[in-house]
This record gives C-alpha cells, structure tokens and sequence, in this order.
C-alpha cells in the first residue's frame, strides 16, 4: 500500500461525514510497515468505531465501521475473516457494519462481514503457509500460494468497499 498522511485519509471517507472524518483518532502513521500493508485497517481508542482504506485504482478509499464489544471476560465464537480467509486465525474476528455510501446510508441501509478485530489480515496472509494448506513442502510453492493469498485479500477488501459504494433503486 502506498504510504498515506492524514489529509489523504480524512478525505478518502466515503460513508462518513466531515465531522466524523475530522473526529477520527488515526494510528501513527510513522511506525507503519506500508509495504507489508494491503489495506490500513485500525480501531478508535476513544469510541466503538473503526476504520479501513482500501486503494482502488490507486485511489485510497476509507469507510467507517462499527462492532459490537463484547461483554467482559466473554469468548467471540470463532469464525474466519471474509477479507483475510485464514484457517488459522480465527478466533479474534468481528462481525464489522459499513453505514452504505451517499442517500442510501442515510437512510440506514448498512452492509456488514467478518474482518479480524484487530484488522491482521496483510499479517495473516503473509505468514508461513502449512504443508496442509499449500499440499507441497516446495518453497516455490509456499511463495505461489501467499501471492495468491495476498491477490484475494486485495480483491476481497476492495468488493467489500465496492459494495459500501453501491446505490441501488431498491435501496
């Protein structure tokens, strides 16, 4: 991912207002590893909402996004991330909601998908692969197979904003 200041991100908030855009807390930008980035996905400290931005056509495009926080001392049921699809960790994943992008988020219409909680997936995808996973000890083709998995989370995230972006009559 290109590397993003935090002009850039207050602007790329598709489903957000201005003010929500200026009241969001950013990560620090600076300790970013942006190559090893696919998306920059992170949770506000100060409320109960996050933030992913995804580039599309080299244009960073964010969205606001909600969960629920569960109860103290409770389990999440595990679950595989949509965006990531890794087998193995999937018990810290969130069920995330996306107000829809222009009218028809104004008027309530909302989206929502598993992403990992703490927004991993260009972590997850990057990890050693194990021989189950790929069905060959070949370095060649461990290396195949996280390029293909870092190909699906790029096309995964940006379908989801995609799907944030969508106007419908129906809607």
């Amino acid at each position: 991912m290109n590397p993003l200041n935090e002009n850039e991100i207050r602007k790329s908030f598709v489903n957000a207002s201005r003010r929500e855009a200026s009241q969001a807390t950013l990560p620090d930008l600076s300790s970013l590893d942006w190559d090893a980035l696919d998306y920059l996905g992170w949770c506000d400290e100060k409320r109960p909402l996050s933030y992913a931005v995804v580039e599309i056509e080299g244009v960073p495009t964010g969205i606001l996004l909600r969960t629920t926080v569960p109860a103290k001392g409770a389990r999440r049921a595990r679950a595989m991330c949509t965006w990531c699809e890794d087998v193995v960790e999937t018990g810290n994943v969130s069920m995330y909601v996306a107000r829809r992008a222009g009218a028809s988020g104004r008027r309530g219409n909302t989206i929502g998908t598993l992403i990992c909680t703490e927004f991993g997936c260009s972590r997850n995808v990057r990890r050693k692969p194990t021989v189950s996973e790929v069905g060959s000890d070949d370095d060649a083709d461990r290396t195949a197979y996280t390029d293909r998995r870092i190909a699906g989370l790029r096309e995964r995230s940006v379908r989801f904003i995609a799907s944030v972006l969508e106007t419908s009559s129906k809607s």
